[in-house]
């Protein structure tokens, strides 16, 4: 492998819900065994630490909630991390300890209301650091019931050992203004945890490549019904099935060429050497956000600013 080439993994497996403390154990059970076959870049799914209630209503049909449904969302919000907090700590630590830059999704509490979970995807760095967090901008159809939405401040692509790091959750890649936010940073890898098993995610992934000229790591979740509380599975609208989330996880070159993966059925870490010449190569005819933009016609404007509810104004 040349010395600019990369090895990176992208991890399928599912959390422990309820249960944090024993995701955080197997988050770095797992990360060990990437680094292990050489990843200094590893991606894991959307909401791994902190889990993803598959299927779950939370007894809130139109115009109702239910006790029992308000108590799952306790146990659930329990289960969430704070940003900072001992959990990112934590898991600086295991990047710098592995040497490898870390890409996680998480479900964060708020730390100031104590009230609303957003879906994350947090970033380290090999040497130690925490990089930053992005909050997923808008959940997707139910998710809205237990999750809150993000703003533009953390629309930042990060620089990590091995470069220029993207991280869009889930849906949030078929926001075509979101992806072209990310393009015009310039990333080398374009993160995608998510929960979407689909076929067709893969085709969405193949796309994206195509469109950033980056390496595209989607990382999904496999999950199985027996590892799920009864807690979860009692609240559903239909009986669930032995798998709950499939996985489908996988690694794609800038030219569309995928490269590990679509793995399914199964818990798995996948790697893929990653040769970072091929970016560029890639990038001769077609530059998103460089040559291949018109913004003599088309401009976009991004709104980066935290928008918290009440602000202090200067009199």
């Amino acid at each position: 492998m040349s010395r600019r080439a990369v090895t990176a993994a992208v991890v399928q497996a599912g959390s422990v819900l309820f249960d944090t403390p024993a995701t955080m154990e197997k988050l770095a059970d797992l990360a060990s065994d990437a680094a292990n076959e050489g990843a200094r870049l590893i991606v894991f799914p959307e909401a791994f630490v902190g889990g993803y209630p598959k299927g779950a209503h939370f007894g809130a049909p139109v115009g109702s909630r239910s006790p029992d449904g308000r108590d799952l969302f306790r146990r659930y919000a329990e289960g969430a991390i704070r940003v900072p907090g001992p959990e990112v700590d934590r898991m600086a630590r295991l990047a710098g300890a592995l040497k490898a830059d870390l890409v996680i999704g998480a479900i964060e509490i708020d730390s100031v209301t104590g009230g609303t979970l957003y879906c994350v995807v947090l970033f380290f760095s090999a040497d130690g650091q925490f990089l930053g967090h992005r909050r997923k901008l808008v959940p997707t159809a139910a998710e809205r019931v237990i999750w809150g939405r993000g703003d533009g401040s953390t629309l930042n692509v990060v620089k990590g050992a091995t470069g220029r790091i993207a991280g869009v959750i889930c849906w949030e890649n078929y926001m075509p203004l979101l992806r072209m936010s990310q393009y015009a940073q310039g990333p080398d890898f374009y993160c995608a945890p998510t929960v979407d098993d689909r076929e067709n995610w893969t085709s969405t992934m193949r796309t994206i490549a195509l469109e950033s000229r980056a390496f595209v790591l989607s990382a999904c979740q496999h999950l199985e019904a027996k590892h799920v509380p009864d807690a979860l599975l009692s609240m559903r609208i239909e009986p669930a099935p032995d798998v709950l989330i499939g996985g489908g996880s996988v690694v794609i070159s800038p030219l569309g060429e995928i490269l590990a993966g679509p793995a399914r059925g199964v818990e798995t870490v996948l790697t893929a050497d990653l040769e970072l010449d091929d970016i560029l190569r890639a990038r001769m005819d077609f530059d998103v956000a460089g040559h291949y933009a018109r913004p003599d016609v088309f401009t976009l404007d991004v709104n980066t600013a935290a928008t918290p509810a009440t602000r202090e104004i200067d009199q």
